[in-house]
């Protein structure tokens, strides 16, 4: 199925903004195209790629809070591509996300992200279809990823049925065995600790770009150790 047909029939599905969402209307047209999505990631295995070979997507979410199972949503995403460590500047990618929710006002003063702007918002079914195609043969990566993995995964059975089955690597995969005895794990301290600049922290893109820019150093790093693939820094880094 052609990408530019599906969407159209996305967006009819989704039609005016009431409270019948996509999921609330399942159909063999959308998990089909998500499958077929995500079944070319069967085809190679990434654990074995070269690091300076492997296609990445850095990405941050910026969301109304931590639990989605409780109602929070996703407000936006942002990433950027990388192969190897070069981060192609060009290949970006970006979306705010509608939301019905109220946003809190400490995520408000956090992300600086307002039910105004959101109110003409995409809808998330149709945000998260085009950041999958964006996505589609490369390997995430987020800094502390558990949080980006049970949105994504949340989101992806809720309104497709079907789990989110991209590879999600986290950074502490590489930095922790880079430098295993530095105490720092937010994004402010390590971009601080490698003299990444911290440009408009809290809005995903730019997180992406600055979480890309830890992401080529530490890669560069455990090159250096011997870890020349994903399997490798797995490997080195369950022995930590």
């Amino acid at each position: 199925m052609a990408f530019e047909p599906f969407m159209q029939i996305l967006r009819g599905i989704q039609g005016k903004r009431t409270n019948v969402g996509i999921g609330d209307v399942q159909s063999a047209q959308q998990m089909a195209f998500l499958r077929n999505l995500q079944k070319d990631m069967k085809k190679e295995d990434t654990l074995k790629i070269l690091l300076d070979e492997l296609k990445f997507v850095v990405f941050d979410i910026e969301t109304t809070g931590f639990n989605p199972e409780q109602g929070d949503d996703i407000i936006s995403i942002g990433a950027i591509k990388m192969i190897g460590s070069s981060i192609q500047e060009d290949e970006i990618f970006y979306s705010l996300i509608y939301s019905e929710k109220e946003i809190p006002m400490d995520i408000v003063g956090l992300t600086g992200i307002t039910n105004e702007q959101l109110k003409d918002a995409r809808f998330i079914g149709d945000v998260l279809i085009e950041f999958l195609q964006f996505a589609k043969d490369c390997t995430l990566v987020a800094h502390h990823a558990n949080h980006e993995r049970n949105f994504m995964q949340h989101a992806s059975t809720k309104l497709f049925r079907t789990p989110f089955k991209h590879r999600i690597v986290d950074t502490s995969f590489l930095y922790k065995i880079a430098e295993p005895n530095i105490q720092l794990s937010s994004l402010e301290d390590l971009c601080k600790h490698n003299d990444i600049p911290i440009v408009r922290r809290h809005h995903a893109l730019e997180d992406a770009k600055m979480t890309a820019k830890l992401w080529s150093i530490y890669v560069e790093k455990v090159k250096m150790l011997g870890c020349e693939t994903l399997q490798d820094v797995y490997d080195q880094f369950a022995r930590i």
